[in-house]
């Protein structure tokens, strides 16, 4: 590999892959790079400052065809010729969007960074971390805007404001980054997760943990939440309806790779919350945890506000840009030291236009 690819995102997303500080470093191990002109254009960032560490900025159509391993952050080819080899890198979720990689020529190979394992080594990677803890951080924020009262308790002379109450259901990075900025907003937090081990750190951000006896749990989960029993299910819903049409804002988060985001909050449920709450769902994009979400949409329903933003990210481009820049440095350093590692292969979804990874074989096996 000796050319690096940088695209543009699609127009209504201002991240970018790799800034112009993570670019100078990939020239420095004696890479090339092309970069997409406009690139960080809404970042503030021109084109200059990519020339000035070294790249070349081109059009989409000469990164395309002088690359060896083209990065984006989104889905960006659409089936047309490509010259061989050629590799994508990015954050394509196949594991639930399967039909995308199907557009992957002979000649493509394409690596998925939200794949990679839930280690030690590949925390410095880990894309979905990063972006999960801006979404979570920006939920409350967005939450926030909508709500008409107030978040910390306001003791005036004209009388006494209570804080508002907040649910987080889901207390993976999102969910404990949504509780944090929460708390420090003034609410009074609580949070469930079918994970046990959740608990310490919700309470450990002074949050109330609730939670429903009798969960599974997988240790070969990576970290995230299984599928339940019917029986489990039942007991959950009714837990979470009675926290649920107490609360003034929830904050949905609970997500399991590959499958639809678990329903966790039902329409008679929102029917039976205050009007004027707020709903913020970030698994909107894989089905979401409340039965009403529209992905991508702001609905009203009987007064309650119902928001579906998967990836909040976007909102702080800047933000999300330098954390995403550091993943992606991180993984091509690793990717040019040994691209036979456990670890890159573990992204690999696309060999030479041919379906590679295990569990995709195994989807597919059963489609």
């Amino acid at each position: 590999m000796k050319t690096i690819g940088v695209l543009k995102e699609v127009s209504d997303d201002k991240r970018v892959c790799l800034l112009p500080e993570a670019v100078e470093k990939l020239i420095k191990m004696g890479l090339e790079v092309i970069v997409e002109e406009n690139a960080a254009s809404g970042l503030g960032i021109g084109d200059e400052a990519y020339t000035s560490a070294g790249a070349t900025c081109s059009t989409a159509e000469n990164v395309f065809d002088n690359s060896d391993l083209i990065c984006s952050i989104g889905h960006r080819y659409d089936g047309d010729e490509l010259p061989e080899p050629i590799a994508f890198l990015g954050i394509f979720n196949p594991l639930y969007f399967t039909g995308d990689i199907a557009i992957y020529g002979q000649h493509a190979s394409a690596y998925s960074l939200d794949l990679l394992p839930r280690t030690t080594i590949a925390q410095s990677m880990d894309v979905l971390s990063s972006m999960a803890s801006l979404s979570g951080y920006k939920a409350v924020m967005l939450a926030s805007n909508y709500f008409i009262s107030s978040f910390p308790m306001f003791t005036t002379a004209a009388g006494t404001l209570k804080p508002a109450k907040v649910l987080v259901l889901g207390a993976g990075v999102a969910g404990l980054q949504a509780i944090a900025t929460a708390k420090r907003l003034g609410a009074a937090v609580e949070a469930f997760d079918v994970r046990s081990s959740a608990g310490e750190e919700v309470r450990s951000l002074g949050a109330r943990f609730i939670e429903v006896d009798g969960a599974m749990e997988s240790t070969n989960a990576g970290g995230y939440a299984i599928e339940q029993t019917t029986d489990f299910k039942e007991k959950q819903q009714a837990l979470i309806n009675k926290h649920a049409i107490d609360a003034d804002i929830i904050i949905c988060t609970a997500n399991i790779p590959g499958r639809q985001a678990p329903i966790l909050l039902r329409s008679n449920t929102i029917d039976q919350m205050k009007p004027g709450s707020v709903i913020v769902d970030l698994a909107s994009e894989q089905g979401g945890n409340c039965e009403l979400t529209k992905d991508g949409r702001s609905i009203l329903q009987n007064g309650i506000t119902i928001l579906g933003f998967t990836h909040l990210s976007k909102t702080v481009p800047m933000a999300a840009s330098k954390l995403l820049s550091n993943n992606y440095l991180n993984f091509i350093k690793s990717f040019v030291n040994d691209p036979e590692s456990d670890l890159v292969k573990s992204t690999l979804v696309i060999k030479n236009g041919e379906i590679v990874h295990p569990k995709l074989i195994e989807m597919h096996s059963t489609i």
